[in-house]
């Protein structure tokens, strides 16, 4: 999983997210370019083009819709089964999928935002972290553009 979350867990509010820091934007296209990318439909659609160039892009969704440059299934176990044995999956949002997926993941790479943001309505599920351990714990930065101060964790889970 790859997610944004603030100090709440917080990482949503009314279809956007909550902080625009461009490195973080980067280094999330970086990990998961020439991967497979699965989302809700309210993610989907919060894309500028509505899908994610050079990934395979996956929306879960209960309704038989079609949506150009995505593939729609219906529930984890059918992506699971349409992924080749080696392929990288990356589960990017919403909260309803990152719940989903969250007793299946191996792995969190997520971007601690050192804020408490006011209006939110979408929180990434709590990280029980007797399950989880840290793997990598970056070092604080400042985004010059929002002031936000942030750093890289990956969690890995505990087997």
């Amino acid at each position: 999983m790859i997610v944004a979350v603030d100090r709440q867990l917080a990482i949503g509010n009314k279809g956007d997210q909550l902080a625009y820091i461009s490195e973080d934007l980067k280094r999330f296209k970086a990990l998961t370019s020439g991967h497979t990318v699965v989302m809700g439909r309210k993610t989907q659609q919060a894309l500028p083009k509505g899908y994610l160039p050079n990934r395979r892009n996956i929306v879960l969704s209960r309704s038989n819709i079609e949506i150009p440059n995505v593939e729609v299934m219906h529930s984890a176990q059918e992506v699971f089964n349409a992924l080749e044995d080696d392929e990288d999956l990356f589960v990017i949002g919403g909260a309803v999928v990152y719940n989903l997926f969250m007793n299946l993941a191996d792995a969190i790479e997520w971007t601690l935002i050192d804020f408490s943001f006011d209006e939110f309505d979408v929180v990434f599920p709590q990280v029980n972290m007797n399950e989880w351990h840290i793997v990598m714990d970056g070092e604080w930065k400042i985004d010059e553009k929002s002031g936000y101060t942030y750093k890289y964790q990956r969690l890995e889970r505990i087997k």
